[in-house]
């Protein structure tokens, strides 16, 4: 039995589910028990993952039992969202923006479960929102670069599309000290890297044409996906080339 079947069962014998959630929660700590965070969403129900959301940061600060809850709360709102209640959209689109890095981690986990039975509908999803603002525009990527839902080459072409403007839009931020910023930038560091591998024959040459950008935030964002295992993998001479191409 997996972890999260194993959970789901544990769930559906509590009455007290909040006590049993904060001490498995495995915070504080660096990483949350993201099995338990599934089967939370597989069992729970709209009006527990809407409690759970209205914690903000002040009852929840990022790495404590009770943001464990918000977390389960988001991702439990992507179970819906992939039911066809596209009414919890808009609230996954303002937890986007929450100032707690598990939260908007949970949105990217929510949206994969969208993209899990409907990519086409995801891709929409991220389309839109990589016209918003900073961190919806990481949300969007973050989403969509899961290497689950890039098995088919259209789904993989409109990805790349997706990143090759996000990453445009970079360059025209003018203010870039920002935390949204940074975030956005760290989640384009990797995004790449996953959409390349899963269709290298149109993702290299739409990489290849940001090495020769002279903004030193494209650059570093094409140096840390070339630093990235899984395009080592797939062709270690072509990212030889690239980092030669980049000083590197």
């Amino acid at each position: 039995m997996s972890k999260v079947a194993h959970y789901r069962q544990v769930l559906r014998a509590l009455d007290d589910w909040d006590a049993f959630l904060r001490r498995e929660s495995g915070l504080p700590g660096p990483r949350a028990n993201l099995e338990l965070v599934q089967a939370v969403a597989e069992e729970g129900d709209a009006a527990r993952f809407q409690r759970y959301l209205a914690l903000g940061p002040e009852q929840a600060p990022v790495n404590s039992p009770q943001a464990f809850l918000a977390v389960c709360g988001v991702v439990g709102l992507g179970r819906l969202l992939a039911e066809g209640h596209q009414e919890f959209l808009a609230t996954l689109r303002r937890c986007a923006a929450d100032p707690r890095w598990r939260i908007r981690e949970g949105v990217a986990m929510a949206l994969q479960r969208l993209g899990d039975v409907d990519m086409a509908a995801l891709l929409g999803v991220a389309e839109e929102w990589s016209r918003g603002s900073l961190l919806e525009q990481r949300a969007a990527a973050a989403a969509v670069c899961e290497p689950r839902l890039l098995g088919q080459p259209e789904h993989v072409g409109r990805v790349l599309q997706l990143l090759d403007a996000i990453t445009a839009s970079l360059t025209q931020v003018a203010e870039r000290r920002s935390d949204d910023f940074r975030v956005l930038r760290q989640a384009l560091g990797y995004c790449w890297s996953v959409a390349v591998a899963a269709w290298p024959e149109k993702g290299q040459p739409m990489m290849e044409a940001w090495l020769a950008s002279s903004d030193r935030d494209v650059r570093w964002v094409m140096k840390e996906n070339l630093r990235k295992n899984r395009l080592q993998r797939l062709d270690a001479a072509w990212v030889e080339r690239c980092k030669a191409q980049l000083g590197l």
